[in-house]
């Protein structure tokens, strides 16, 4: 194959045989670096709603709108895409009968592609494309389309997109404030995300969490983010509550909290390998109740024996409802002595002592409960 002799930064046309996916796509779930187009698209397809486009541009054409925003591959003497893998899988469904074949051969997945009509298959064979010298050059544009524009990216797609910014950028480049900002989102959010996507490589690394073996069809990458936001999560995992003050590093989980770690992923997104489904089936309430077993160690050990969530929460609520009413009735005990206090002659000094330690651990209780409470609502 020939060179591309192309203008940067100028759009142009070229036949879609120059044109190749993205293995690097923030919508791509895992590791695909090293995967064939067949996996690449059959992913996709999975996750990216690819049937609609299917039905539209099989019906109406390829509407050549919008340019495909590409990076010229020096070693294969292609275009990469870099915006619009999308259409590009589209495409190719269309024009090649013998791919959608291989894809129910080595994927196992039979995509249904519908009939096209003849007078609208010229559309296919050439597409505009906008060619930029690297992806740092379309970082801005596509960050900003698929995090707050017109096309969103799920949770992971656009924690991936961040996080790969991220990291070309370190170690004197741009914070994640100035990167928050190009992409039009909030500094915490993106903060947020980030942090997650380097605790899950951080698994992946040390070999406790796939995934791939995810026991759900959908990654909601979303529940760990917010989990991680969460006081008892953070305490769990000793992640220190200091880490929302500054940008996320690499490997945040101290390496003797990774066993810990690894529960928690199962706990949220399941494990074929194991056979364990996630005790996680929303967000909300889910991520809030998992967070509150963590934080006691009766609880926690009812979800590792029994792996059900409601019978661990059910053993938290046994113990703050004994909490609470233990509270009232002392509450109401301490009123009652008050209202009867003229019975007390002064003379019995064993009375006295009894009074001062009800004191003392009234003054522990109402400590330890404003320490906790000044926790709770600093990370909320």
């Amino acid at each position: 194959m020939d060179a591309i002799p192309m203008q940067l930064e100028v759009t142009a046309k070229v036949p879609l045989e120059r044109l190749r996916m993205d293995r690097k796509n923030p919508r791509l779930i895992g590791q695909m670096e090293n995967k064939s187009d067949e996996a690449i698209i059959a992913r996709l397809y999975r996750s990216a709603e690819i049937n609609e486009l299917l039905q539209s541009i099989s019906t109406n054409g390829y509407l050549d709108i919008e340019p495909l925003i590409v990076m010229h591959d020096s070693e294969q003497l292609c275009l990469t895409v870099l915006e619009g893998n999308r259409r590009l899988a589209t495409l190719r469904l269309l024009r090649e009968a013998d791919l959608v074949e291989r894809i129910a051969s080595t994927e196992r997945l039979r995509i249904r592609v519908p009939q096209v009509d003849d007078r609208l298959r010229h559309t296919f064979e050439e597409v505009s494309v906008y060619p930029v010298a690297s992806r740092e050059r379309a970082r801005s544009f596509i960050g900003f389309k698929h995090i707050n524009g017109p096309a969103k990216w799920d949770a992971y797609a656009k924690a991936r997109f961040a996080a790969d910014w991220y990291k070309v950028e370190q170690p004197n480049g741009a914070s994640l404030e100035v990167i928050a900002g190009s992409i039009g989102d909030r500094h915490d959010t993106v903060k947020r995300m980030v942090f997650a996507v380097y605790v899950l490589e951080q698994a992946e690394r040390s070999g406790l969490f796939d995934i791939e073996d995810r026991n759900t069809k959908k990654f909601n990458f979303s529940h760990l983010y917010t989990a991680l936001a969460r006081s008892q999560y953070m305490e769990y995992l000793a992640l220190g509550r200091t880490w929302a003050r500054y940008d996320p590093s690499p490997d945040p989980v101290p390496v003797e909290h990774l066993g810990k770690l690894k529960k928690v992923l199962v706990w949220i997104f399941g494990s074929k390998a194991a056979d364990q489904l996630p005790v996680v089936q929303s967000q909300n309430p889910d991520i809030k109740r998992l967070g509150e077993v963590l934080a006691h160690a009766e609880a926690r050990h009812m979800l590792e024996t029994t792996h059900s969530l409601e019978k661990a929460h059910e053993s938290t609520e046994a113990v703050d409802k004994r909490f609470t009413g233990s509270l009232f009735r002392a509450r109401d005990a301490i009123r009652d002595a008050s209202a009867s206090l003229r019975a007390y002659d002064g003379v019995d000094s064993s009375l006295l002592d009894v009074a001062e330690d009800v004191k003392e651990t009234a003054d522990n209780v109402y400590s330890s409960m404003e320490r906790k409470r000044r926790r709770a609502t600093a990370f909320e």
